[in-house]
């Protein structure tokens, strides 16, 4: 087996599962990226004149053939591999014989890891920032359904003011929709161009186009100077990491609400079957489990972000493999957001309030009556609060 940075030299098994890690699994998503950046890569080198047209021609056809049959499930990356950046380099070679050897002239690893990271980064943000989107939408329609059902609303969870499904309905999708802007932010830091930094110091004797991959891949500029490409790393993980949590606990805070309104002493909202378990033991029991879960969720995204900052809250400059374990805890956070948001939405659509269930105490009025009293009377606010006070007191 033959890697990037194979020398002849064998390897120890050990060493191979230790510092490959879960690489050959979790970079599975990265193979049509890795596939993008190197095909624009290689185009880049014929325009330079570093490699000739027909073998980047031969190089493209390769890899986008070898990205067709990954997608199909005709090839995985195995451990020997190590990840998918040897993976389709040694198909490649296999696939097209001298040419395929040529495609990492003008990079390392380090630029190519990078450049397939943050072009699957700016495809998964998009999408979570979508599935927020998609929960605020929800939210809406709930609000259309059922907004005019007056409901209590608490501070210090005591009922405080009047409120209504729309209103409570409404504060939550507006923040969700703040979440989708938050997601979408992130290209600022993400969409930035890492190809031709190489190993943290650029490519010493080679005219290389940095704008050419830039345009070609779709980022937004040049990740410049070269030294500060390896510096970066970790910030825009963190950064997506963090807006992940803050999306996270959103969904907590509502599912919260739900599960206490779901509450038999409650009973402000039902849920059909279809979306409660049972219990194993008592047959009456239906379980809220999926807002239980979506509850707890924000707890997995806080780890994984600090995971991430501690991986590099304390490197030197330039490349160290300890960004290897970057990978898992962003991975993760990432599919635990998406499949979170996807069940939300799903899950409101079935909420239903009941409002002859509802009763709103004849004290949430005490606020409004004080401010009449200031409109009709011409008292100071604090006076005619002190007036309701007694009067309320007086009432009991």
């Amino acid at each position: 087996m033959s890697r990037l940075w194979d020398k002849g030299a064998p390897l120890d098994e050990r060493i191979l599962r230790y510092t490959a890690g879960e690489d050959h699994v979790l970079d599975a998503r990265l193979v049509p990226y890795d596939v993008r950046g190197s095909i624009a890569h290689a185009q880049m080198l014929a325009a330079q004149k570093l490699v000739t047209g027909e073998d980047c021609a031969r190089i493209c056809d390769g890899l986008r053939a070898l990205g067709d049959a990954h997608a199909r499930g005709e090839w995985a990356i195995e451990l020997d591999d190590e990840d998918c950046h040897t993976a389709l380099e040694r198909r490649l070679i296999e696939s097209i014989g001298e040419a395929g050897g040529r495609v990492h002239l003008g990079r390392s690893r380090n630029d190519q890891v990078l450049t397939a990271l943050r072009l699957y980064l700016l495809d998964a943000v998009a999408h979570l920032a979508d599935g927020a989107d998609g929960v605020a939408t929800a939210l809406d329609g709930l609000a259309s359904r059922q907004g005019e059902v007056a409901l209590p609303g608490y501070t210090h969870l005591q009922p405080a003011m009047p409120s209504s499904v729309a209103l409570w309905a409404g504060g939550f999708a507006s923040e969700f929709g703040d979440d989708a802007e938050g997601l979408r932010a992130l290209r600022r830091r993400i969409s930035r161009n890492p190809l031709g930094s190489a190993a943290g110091y650029g490519v010493p004797g080679l005219e290389l186009d940095r704008e050419a991959t830039t345009r070609a891949l779709g980022f937004d500029s040049v990740h410049a100077p070269v030294t500060a490409v390896q510096l970066s790393r970790g910030k825009a993980e963190a950064a997506v990491l963090f807006e992940i949590t803050l999306t996270l606990n959103d969904l907590s805070r509502l599912a919260s609400d739900l599960l206490l309104f779901y509450t038999y002493e409650f009973g402000f909202v039902t849920l059909p079957e279809a979306m409660t378990t049972g219990s194993s033991i008592m047959p009456q029991k239906r379980n809220p489990d999926v807002f239980e879960l979506l509850r707890g969720a924000v707890a997995t995204g806080t780890g994984a972000l600090n995971e991430v900052l501690g991986i590099i809250v304390k490197l030197t400059s330039g490349y160290h493999r300890d960004l290897q374990r970057i990978k898992a805890p962003l991975f993760r956070g990432i599919d635990l957001a998406d499949a979170s948001l996807t069940i939300a939405a799903t899950a409101i659509d079935g909420v239903r309030f009941r409002p002859e269930a509802i009763t709103l105490p004849d004290e949430l009025g005490a606020a409004e009556r004080a401010n009449r009293l200031v409109l009709e009377e011409g008292l100071p606010f604090r006076e005619a609060y002190r007036r309701i006070a007694l009067e309320m007191k007086d009432g009991d």
